[in-house]
């Protein structure tokens, strides 16, 4: 039995625009993280992955739902217990040089945190940790006393990591940490992630809208369209088995290695520009780019269910299996019609 260190439950983060209008960004996502698992969160730029994650760590206030940590209702928390909780759940920014203070030097940047929670008693203590941290990421001691603009991309990312760690927490949400890199240094930073989760027994949930890379470091995956969770099981059996239209397409349009495959293999391309989150679709939210499209997708918002073991959709293409169940879920036990 996985124990579950965050849930997210019908959450909502509403942007109120100008001239009334209000922009949907998150609206009405459920799922769950594992402690010790990676939990991917994958999707256009503009689905809403990021804002989910801001609005758990509390940098936006939600518009509606639950965010549990450990049980507790993260909006809940008063400016104490907030401060706590703060320090058990830290961020890895996408832009790694936006993210670090260009006029602090690096043991500066890592340090910041350790002083405003009080964390040791002594300067010397401090610097201990942050020569630590460094070494932990791949850097080295001589490195504290420059200043960010002094690295390439990829070293100021793990120098942004050695801050997200500096409380010693337990949840890193990582909001695209390697979009911003070059493709040979992605590789190098996901295998750091994975190698410090397997050190301090960390959580992560994993922010990102390459879908090829996602694979390599989560457990499970959730897929966003527009605001919406359209899909979450597995990462091999989301691969293996996508079920949404939208995942199909996602999955199509990553490169394979071998070149006759790749010449042979269909592509699925989405008709159409993405609908603007002021004024999303009637329905379900992917109607207007679907191939599989049906009277029922423009009037009826889909269900969240379960198609197979802990593969969960939201598609009217699957309507028949939530029904076939509701049915068997009556033959056995007749009692339900009473």
């Amino acid at each position: 039995m996985h124990e579950k260190i965050l849930q997210v439950k019908n959450l909502k983060k509403h942007f109120v625009m100008g001239k009334g209008q209000v922009l949907q960004a998150v609206n009405g996502v459920t799922f769950h993280v594992n402690k010790g698992e990676t939990f991917g969160l994958v999707g256009e730029s503009g689905c809403g992955k990021s804002t989910i994650g801001r609005t758990i760590l509390g940098l936006y206030d939600k518009t509606d739902g639950e965010v549990l940590y450990d049980g507790n209702d993260i909006h809940a928390l008063n400016e104490k217990e907030k401060f706590n909780y703060y320090r058990r759940m830290q961020m890895i920014f996408q832009d790694p040089y936006a993210s670090l203070n260009p006029r602090s030097t690096v043991k500066e940047v890592i340090s910041e945190p350790m002083e405003v929670h009080g964390l040791y008693k002594n300067k010397k203590e401090q610097m201990d940790r942050v020569y630590q941290l460094l070494e932990e990421v791949g850097l080295n001691r001589d490195h504290a006393n420059r200043y960010p603009h002094e690295f390439s991309g990829g070293q100021r990312q793990r120098i942004g990591i050695a801050r997200a760690l500096a409380l010693d927490p337990d949840f890193i949400i990582a909001d695209e940490p390697i979009s911003a890199l070059d493709v040979s240094v992605q590789a190098q930073v996901v295998n750091l992630l994975k190698e410090l989760q397997e050190d301090k027994g960390l959580t992560f949930l994993f922010i990102a809208h390459d879908l090829s890379m996602v694979k390599q470091i989560s457990d499970r995956i959730g897929v966003m369209y527009l605001g919406n969770l359209v899909e979450l099981t597995s990462s091999g059996q989301l691969y293996d088995n996508p079920l949404h239209p939208y995942t199909q397409a996602l999955l199509s349009a990553i490169p394979i290695p071998d070149p006759d495959i790749e010449e042979s293999r269909e592509r699925i391309i989405l008709e159409g520009d993405l609908p603007s989150p002021i004024n999303p679709p009637s329905g379900c939210v992917f109607r207007t780019r679907c191939p599989f499209a049906m009277e029922v997708c423009s009037v009826k918002r889909p269900v969240w269910q379960e198609v197979d073991q802990d593969h969960y959709v939201a598609c009217h293409l699957y309507d028949q299996t939530l029904e076939d169940k509701e049915k068997a879920k009556i033959q056995h036990n007749p009692e339900v019609l009473v």
